[in-house]
């Protein structure tokens, strides 16, 4: 370069945002560069964080969190992150002591300047939408479902993630219930609702049918039992009319949810123009057919102006797209008690 000349000041380098996601299944932490200045790097444990007086225990996740975050740092070659997302399910109802725990420890240990504490729906939604507006449920050993606009005024819309013991109307763990439920009709003898070809298959499962209540009751993790016996559900509806009846029912169940929160549109004589996207993700999808079928034919009976479309990513993309949002000032979900809480 000629001498003179002046050079070009050096490229400022964002520090990475950090996603995390806490559910049933376990744990997963991946750290990002933003804007894309490299690929993400990943960590998953399949522990998830343990239960404690106040709901879901802060100490249990930072556990795992912490040093998975340290190790993905260095591999980085980054001292700090700009922002994190925590996404956890059970942070709506059962969130007390993550709120009150994780905002100054991820500060303190990872020099986060930005936070988002948000439900597993909310990144679920931002994992399949983006930042778009429209509705999303997530189905697996429960069920939620979320929808938006994105106008200040309607926030979020809700339906269902209640447990199954109150709601989770057609996730897994509700199939589950109700295959195992037809399978101790046949045991029982009786002739309404009552699935031999389902009882055949609790037997393989779990062994004796009289032995199920003592194995499934002591349980801690019984949604994710019964959620255990929705595949069997669906292996036997292509003969079996009351397993068939059972996934017929759960689509009614989910399409419902879709339908509760999906934004109406403002003019219905606009058609097409103003669909809105309606995504469906999780774990439950992947029974195929048998679910697959019904539902798309509910979605169309009951949200005939929406657009199913398949889900962009998961819930730890969309905790990294919040995180990443916030380090850059584009968010534009809504915030919510509960569902999504920024701490600057």
């Amino acid at each position: 370069m000629p001498a003179g000349l002046p050079t070009d000041p050096p490229r400022h380098r964002r520090s990475p945002v950090l996603g995390v996601d806490s559910g049933g299944s376990g744990v997963r932490v991946a750290l990002t560069p933003v804007p894309g200045e490299g690929p993400a790097l990943t960590w998953s444990s399949p522990e998830p964080a343990v239960m404690g007086p106040r709901g879901i225990d802060a100490r249990s996740l930072l556990d795992r969190v912490l040093p998975a975050a340290a190790r993905l740092l260095r591999q980085a070659g980054a001292e700090r992150c700009e922002a994190v997302c925590v996404g956890a399910s059970g942070m709506a109802t059962l969130g007390d002591d993550l709120r009150a725990v994780l905002p100054d420890a991820l500060r303190d240990a990872l020099g986060a300047r930005r936070l988002a504490l948000a439900s597993d729906a909310v990144t679920a939604y931002a994992g399949a939408l983006g930042q778009r507006p429209g509705a999303v449920v997530a189905a697996g050993t429960g069920l939620v479902a979320l929808g938006t606009d994105l106008t200040p005024e309607s926030g979020w819309r809700r339906a269902d993630g209640w447990g199954h013991l109150l709601g989770d109307c057609g996730s897994g763990a509700w199939i589950g219930r109700a295959g195992l439920e037809a399978a101790m009709r046949a045991y029982d003898g009786r002739e309404e609702g009552a699935s031999p070809a389902l009882l055949t298959r609790l037997e393989a499962l779990f062994g004796p049918a009289p032995e199920l209540p003592g194995k499934l009751y002591p349980r801690a993790d019984r949604p994710a039992l019964l959620a255990s016996f929705a595949p069997e559900v669906g292996r036997c509806a292509g003969t079996d009319p009351v397993a068939s009846r059972i996934l017929r029912e759960a689509a009614r169940h989910i399409a419902g949810a879709a339908a509760a929160v999906c934004p109406r549109p403002d003019r219905p004589d606009r058609g097409d123009e103003r669909t809105l996207p309606v995504a469906l993700t999780g774990g439950l999808l992947r029974m195929g057919e048998p679910l697959l079928t019904p539902l798309h034919q509910e979605l169309q009976l009951q949200l005939p102006q929406a657009r199913p479309i398949a889900a962009a990513g998961d819930p730890l993309s969309g905790a990294s797209l919040v995180a990443a949002a916030l380090a850059t000032d584009t968010l534009r979900l809504p915030t919510a008690a509960g569902l999504l809480r920024i701490i600057c």
